[in-house]
C-alpha cells in the first residue's frame, strides 16, 4: 500500500502567469494563503498582509492593470518550498525588482513574503 505524492508546484505555470496572466498566477494561491509584502511603503517591523485569494486578487489586479512588464527571473523549488526572482519594469523605465519566498501545500502557495524595491523618481 502506497502513499499518494502531493501535487508538484509548477514553475511554469508560475512563469506564464508572472510574465502575462494574473488570473493564471492567481490559480497557484490556495483559498487560505497569506501574502506579505515588504518594501519601502511597508517596512518590515509592518508588512502589508493580505489574507486568502480575495484580497491577493485585488492586489494582483491593481498590478497588472499598470503600464508595465513582468519577468521571471528565477525561481527554485524543494519540497514544500519555493523561492522566486521577478523583474519589471514600466512604460518609464522604472525598474521593480522583487524576491519571494514561499511555503506550499499540495501544489499550491500557503504563505508568500514579497520583499521589492524600485527605482525612486
Amino acid at each position: 500500500m502506497g502513499t499518494a505524492a502531493s501535487p508538484a508546484f509548477d514553475a511554469e505555470t508560475l512563469r506564464r502567469g508572472i510574465e502575462g496572466n494574473p488570473n493564471t498566477l492567481l490559480s497557484l494561491y490556495a483559498d487560505d494563503a497569506e501574502l506579505r509584502v515588504v518594501d519601502h511603503n511597508a517596512q518590515p517591523s509592518h508588512p502589508r498582509v493580505l489574507h486568502g485569494r480575495d484580497e491577493i486578487s485585488a492586489m494582483l489586479d491593481d498590478v497588472y492593470s499598470r503600464d508595465m512588464t513582468h519577468k521571471l527571473e528565477d525561481c527554485v523549488v524543494q519540497g514544500d518550498r519555493a523561492a522566486f526572482s521577478e523583474s519589471c519594469e514600466y512604460a518609464d523605465g522604472i525598474r521593480v525588482l522583487s524576491e519571494s519566498m514561499i511555503r506550499l501545500r499540495d501544489g499550491k502557495i500557503t504563505e508568500q513574503t514579497l520583499i521589492q524595491a524600485w527605482d525612486e523618481q
